[in-house]
């Protein structure tokens, strides 16, 4: 009976693995690219699961006041881009206020708590908002904590 309920428990680890892979994947498969061209042209394009859908709704409503400057599409531009990063928003929070920030988010709060103001006011760093700086892989969507190279 042992035995047959370690197998079990076996099968059902290998069979989550894809969907807990698929979870964790911050890019989506098939990245829209006027999204990395629009939005990777000023900033890291930040992988869509970083923030809701209502956050990326209403901070593609108000690309003409984007953190100080304008950052307007033409229709067509916004409407797809708001759609590709709505349906590849965050799945797993809601937030009443539908943060714009990533870096005032719950969970990038939680992830980044043991960061002292003195380390992200380091020249290579320079704000919380420059993830690339610790994270090398972050253009690929890849913050996992094991590859972190924070600057001196």
């Amino acid at each position: 009976m042992k035995t047959l309920f370690s197998l079990m428990l076996a099968l059902a680890t290998f069979a989550a693995t894809p969907a807990l892979a698929d979870e964790r994947r911050m890019l989506p498969t098939q990245p829209k690219e006027e999204w990395k061209l629009e939005c990777g042209s000023c900033h890291l394009a930040f992988p869509p699961r970083l923030l809701p859908a209502e956050s990326w709704r209403k901070m593609m409503g108000s690309l003409d006041k984007h953190f100080g400057t304008d950052a307007s599409l033409s229709p067509r531009e916004n409407r797809e881009i708001t759609d590709f990063l709505v349906k590849n928003a965050a799945s797993r929070w809601r937030s009443p206020t539908a943060p714009l920030r990533i870096t005032e988010t719950a969970h990038f709060l939680h992830e980044h708590d043991e960061i002292s103001d003195a380390v992200w006011k380091r020249a290579a760093i320079k704000s919380p908002s420059n993830c690339a700086a610790c994270h090398p892989a972050a253009d690929k969507g890849d913050f996992n904590e094991h590859r972190v190279r924070i600057p001196r």
